[in-house]
């Protein structure tokens, strides 16, 4: 299955999934034991494994879809008067501060919140606990670089080097979370006074700038199924697992010393209505029945320790070593200042 195929099923299973109030075998939970689950667009889960889990827990949970990341971690704030939700799931770590000086989430560590998700711990009250790990890196099409007789990017000065003029895509901070986290990797990469020096000669040497990732991703980039023009896409290390030829090699490679940590969290909501099941629910985020089922139905990596990546990520997608991040209270003073930066750099 191409990776367009996968998130349009993903997406038709999100659209399955939000608003189930089943819990299996066409029986109703007791009344009293439903929790709504707040995540975004993009939550996606093996529907027996969450069908399984609602018969046998008794808890009827019913998922509210809002937006993006960001969409999410607005409306939760918000709302966190009268909350939306029981429990939410998606807020990442380039939004998290927002939410917890918004006093969003009530304090809770879960059983198995030692077993892996510490090592990602934003929050010393335990408000949130992560749930999934996705690296933003930039992605190259290595078999273009092959035909064309040029060494494949291996960085960030590779993309304004005229050599490579016309060979990036990237998506718009102001409307991608990829976006956005790339972004992020060259404030890092350059510091904060340096990185619109970056993005000036990134504008001189062609940038292509998409809305969002699916028209970066399957429009423009050459090495996937849409085999656009640009060889160099902003997207995932783990995107090459889903581009495997014929021969079971990758087509496509991370540049893993551009890439950008985003930790997806999920937190009990302050003001639940329910927030007993709520924490039951967030127990099974962070189970290994449940982290085995993410790489292959949300396509980034589980946060728990000891669960088996599928095969083809072993050598298509490892999870970098040392991936660039910024302090969440960094990022929650300069996020809307360094993006109206950019977008003022791009469109100047």
């Amino acid at each position: 299955m191409t990776r367009t195929a996968r998130l349009a099923a993903l997406a038709l299973a999100a659209t399955t999934l939000a608003g189930c109030s089943l819990v299996g075998g066409g029986e109703q939970a007791p009344s009293g034991h439903t929790v709504t689950l707040v995540t975004h667009d993009s939550w996606a889960v093996d529907k027996a494994l969450w069908a399984d889990f609602q018969k046998t827990s008794g808890i009827t949970v019913k998922v509210s879809t809002n937006g993006d990341a960001g969409a999410l971690t607005n409306k939760l704030v918000l709302t966190k008067a009268n909350p939306i939700g029981d429990i939410a799931y998606g807020v990442d770590s380039t939004f998290a501060s927002r939410a917890l000086s918004g006093g969003v989430f009530a304090p809770y560590s879960s059983p198995d919140a030692g077993k892996g998700p510490q090592r990602y711990q934003i929050d010393d009250s335990h408000r949130l606990t992560a749930i999934d790990v996705g690296d933003v890196c930039l992605n190259v099409d290595t078999g273009w670089y092959a035909q064309h007789n040029l060494p494949a990017p291996t960085g960030y000065d590779d993309l304004v080097d005229p050599r490579y003029k016309g060979q990036t895509v990237v998506e718009d901070p102001s409307t991608s979370s990829p976006g956005l986290a790339f972004l992020l990797g060259t404030v890092k990469q350059f510091g904060a006074d340096k990185w619109p020096d970056f993005w000036t000669k990134l504008k001189a040497n062609d940038v292509k700038v998409d809305a969002g990732w699916d028209e970066a991703y399957t429009q423009d980039f050459s090495g996937s199924s849409g085999k656009g023009p640009r060889p160099v896409v902003v997207s995932y290390a783990s995107s090459p697992a889903d581009e495997i030829g014929d021969d079971g090699k990758p087509r496509t490679k991370a540049v893993l010393n551009t890439c950008y940590r985003q930790v997806e969290y999920a937190g009990v909501l302050n003001g639940a209505k329910n927030p007993d099941d709520a924490k039951k629910v967030l127990d099974f985020l962070i189970s290994q029945k449940f982290q085995e089922q993410v790489p292959g139905s949300m396509y980034v990596y589980p946060s728990r320790e000891g669960v088996a990546l599928p095969d083809a990520w072993k050598t298509a997608a490892p999870l970098p070593d040392a991936p660039a991040q910024l302090p969440a209270d960094q990022v929650d003073a300069n996020r809307e200042k360094w993006v109206q930066q950019c977008r003022t750099l791009l469109q100047g």
